[in-house]
């Protein structure tokens, strides 16, 4: 028998005789198998900090703790929900996370979840007036202000912009190409005309800066 930490918490699994290599943290199965199905890099993030949390507020010293699993689950929820007032997207991400890890991880899928739901709130969206979009640009300078236009301007997520490459940016047809974005889609989104200049500028400096880096092709690193 062998121990397997879940981050500070250890986890009886079995080792064969013999065998070399110990066997898996279980964060590191999760994220293996989120990897191999091409899960986006945000999400695997989250579902890791959700068990990491939900092995902390059961107090899990070993793999058996995670036994019964449908009403640890519901406990958890319920404390989100009642305790923390979080948001129902907050908890149906932390209900997500904890049911792949039971169903595909642990292969112990959980049937039947029944805790208090979190209540939607209804707010009015804070939206920015154009003038103080400009102003918060303005502030800026550099490829952390290059990344802020293209979210305004060509309406990409944050990590969208970071992974953008040289050839997903077509400056005769005024147009960036986002790959393997959410849901792992391509798509097509139209490049701002007073960006064109500044990202070239950009790319005739990172490419002056050394071969390394037109190597690595990163737009904005």
């Amino acid at each position: 028998m062998g121990l397997v930490a879940i981050h500070g918490v250890e986890y009886t699994g079995r080792v064969s005789e013999g065998q070399a290599e110990k066997p898996k943290k279980l964060l590191d199965e999760v994220r293996d198998l989120m990897r191999g199905r091409r899960y986006a890099w945000r999400t695997e993030q989250a579902y890791s900090d959700w068990i990491r949390r939900y092995v902390k507020f059961h107090a899990m010293k070993g793999r058996e703790d995670l036994a019964g699993g449908r009403e640890k689950v519901e406990r958890f929820l319920t404390h989100l929900a009642v305790q923390g007032q979080v948001a129902p997207s907050t908890q149906n991400q932390a209900l997500n996370a904890l049911m792949f890890l039971y169903g595909q991880v642990l292969r112990q899928p959980l049937h039947g979840v029944d805790a208090v739901r979190a209540e939607r709130k209804v707010r009015v969206p804070e939206v920015l007036t154009p003038e103080e979009a400009r102003r918060v640009m303005a502030l800026l300078e550099g490829a952390p202000q290059l990344v802020v236009k293209l979210l305004y301007g060509s309406g990409l997520r944050l990590m969208e912009a970071l992974r953008l490459r040289v050839h997903d940016l077509d400056f005769k047809m005024l147009q960036v190409t986002v790959r393997a974005g959410k849901g792992d889609k391509d798509r097509a989104t139209p490049l701002a005309t007073s960006l064109a200049a500044p990202l070239q500028e950009h790319l005739a400096r990172v490419a002056f800066a050394g071969r390394w880096t037109r190597r690595a092709g990163h737009v904005l690193r």
